[in-house]
């Protein structure tokens, strides 16, 4: 695979519906999902020594889950998704940090 070839498969896999899916409908209510992407790429060529070109270069991406669009009665509405991963992370941090900042409080204010 060239690098020209690399650049254009990573420009289509960048795209609207990469961020934005397949809106849907019940009842009444319209539903449009929405993702955080992001990607990068990279690539390159020379020669060495003995004459010889190459090229090469890479590309990834990922993402997930933002949000939906609601969208009910004409009115539209942000409901924001909630990752329980993440969470759970913030919460592990913070009690960690008031376990191991304690003893130096308490020692703190008991003036030693």
């Amino acid at each position: 695979m060239t690098l020209d070839e690399l650049m254009s498969k990573a420009k289509d896999a960048i795209t609207v519906k990469r961020v934005y899916g397949e809106p849907y409908e019940k009842d009444g209510v319209t539903v449009i999902p929405a993702a955080m992407v992001a990607g990068g790429g990279g690539g390159g060529s020379g020669t060495d020594e003995s004459g010889s070109n190459g090229e090469g270069g890479g590309f990834g991406m990922g993402g997930r889950p933002a949000g939906a669009f609601v969208i009910k009665n004409g009115e539209v509405t942000w409901r924001p998704a909630v990752d329980p991963n993440r969470v759970l992370l913030i919460a592990g941090i913070v009690a960690v940090t008031w376990l191991a900042t304690r003893p130096f409080v308490a020692r703190r204010r008991a003036g030693t």
